[in-house]
């Protein structure tokens, strides 16, 4: 797991953007927890790594939406069967490290 703390000050050289933005009470609570419990060096390191993540994250989509769609091009529409029958090979050939619930 990255460590907020040195994900952000990586980034120390890098320009930084000051913004205004409203978020929900919880999610301060969460920020201002964050800092204090010393996972993030500010509530602006805190959001900085959220966004971080969220932009990444939906980078990884499009990419799999864009791998998906070349497949789809390539071999015609993944069907609901062809999922179920995929489900049905990975179980059959995954590895058990803890018992299955």
């Amino acid at each position: 797991m990255t460590n907020v703390v040195e994900a952000y000050d990586h980034d120390v050289n890098e320009t930084k953007e000051r913004l205004s933005i409203s978020v929900d009470s919880s999610v301060a609570e969460h920020a201002r927890q964050a800092v204090a419990d010393g996972r993030a060096t500010s509530i602006s390191a805190w959001v900085t790594e959220a966004m971080r993540r969220h932009g990444e994250h939906e980078a990884r989509l499009r990419a799999a939406g864009d791998f998906i769609a070349e497949y789809e091009a390539d071999h015609g529409v993944i069907t609901a069967a062809d999922m179920v029958s995929a489900k049905r090979r990975f179980a059959e050939r995954a590895v058990v490290v803890r018992g299955r619930s």
